[in-house]
């Protein structure tokens, strides 16, 4: 068996840009994704007091993204497809 790996973004003194341009929430509403003009995804928890702190940062993407959704059930399986503004698709 092997150990899970916990991801670790590091950068200097701010964050990179994510100007928001597509917004998808889990149907059990625990799961916040976000789409970025940078071309970023961001996973986001959303506590049951609807407090939102960011979990990953995915970097692939190098145009718009305009579009989220869930690629399967969200809660087996958590795929997202993603397309760009430049005719691209991610799983």
């Amino acid at each position: 068996m092997r150990a899970a790996a916990q991801a670790v973004a590091l950068w200097g003194d701010a964050a990179p840009a994510h100007s928001i341009t597509a917004v998808m929430i889990t149907d059990d509403q625990r799961t916040i994704v976000t789409g970025s003009r940078e071309g970023q995804i961001c996973l986001w928890d959303l506590s049951p007091e609807l407090k939102i702190s960011s979990k990953e940062m995915l970097f692939g993407h190098s145009a718009s993204v305009t579009c989220l959704a869930k690629a399967r059930e969200f809660e087996k399986q958590p795929y997202v497809v993603s397309a760009t503004e430049n005719g691209c698709t991610s799983v």
